[in-house]
């Protein structure tokens, strides 16, 4: 079983105290439903935070409940979405989690899962066509109060240029590497410090070292210092 060890952990705990003091303790956007978060977070893959906001209030400005999104003519749910990309993707996506939430379980509410422990909560989620672990997390972490660490690609990145985690784990792993942590309490806002992190300064191609609030932390080899 993978499990951080006391270097990692150690790491782990210097870089949030570190981020915690720049960026402060960060808040969730609005505190969602189950089923919201998760149609939301389907929504926010591959688009911007403002595009997924637009979108998601389009669809709970146009439709009066979720078995309305499931029914719906696809066309018609692409064009209320549109302003997030990739509509063609997340329509099907979206409906098919619908369904099989209402087939699975008669009605279209998560909050049952409340009772599940974290990982058949985890395994149960992840039967949905177009949710994977990092999706799954976010419901998990932001809507049922459950320990789950989502490893998007800011946090992938970024926690293998710091050395938060061995060099070649897989995105897979690296939920399950930092769900181990003894800090269950600190994922939510760990993972959005390290999101901010990875947008302002870690940036995939040109990471800013140089006004990095942990560069003196960081194990990447290959850190950038401008001219």
């Amino acid at each position: 079983m993978l499990s951080i060890n006391p270097y990692y952990q150690d790491r782990l705990d210097r870089v949030e105290a570190r981020l915690d003091a720049f960026y402060g303790i960060p808040e969730w956007h609005e505190f969602l439903p189950a089923v919201d978060e998760l149609v939301c977070t389907i929504l926010s893959q591959n688009t911007n935070d403002i595009n997924r906001d637009k979108a998601f209030d389009n669809l709970k400005q146009t439709f009066s409940s979720w078995e309305a999104v499931r029914d719906v003519d696809p066309e018609e749910l692409m064009q209320v979405i549109r302003v997030a990309g990739l509509a063609n993707q997340k329509v099907p996506n979206i409906q098919a989690a619908l369904r099989f939430i209402s087939d699975e379980h008669g009605e279209i509410d998560l909050d049952w899962l409340k009772e599940r422990s974290p990982q058949e909560t985890m395994d149960w989620l992840t039967q949905m066509k177009g949710v994977g672990m990092k999706t799954a997390s976010i419901v998990m972490v932001f809507s049922l109060d459950m320990p789950a660490f989502p490893v998007d690609t800011h946090v992938y990145r970024v926690s293998g240029r710091l050395g938060l985690r061995p060099e070649k784990m897989s995105i897979e792993n690296a939920h399950k590497w930092f769900l181990t942590s003894n800090r269950p309490e600190s994922f939510g806002p760990l993972h959005l410090n390290i999101i901010s992190l990875g947008r302002d300064f870690c940036h995939a191609r040109k990471p800013n070292c140089r006004e990095c609030p942990v560069e003196d932390i960081c194990e990447y080899p290959d850190k950038n210092f401008g001219n």
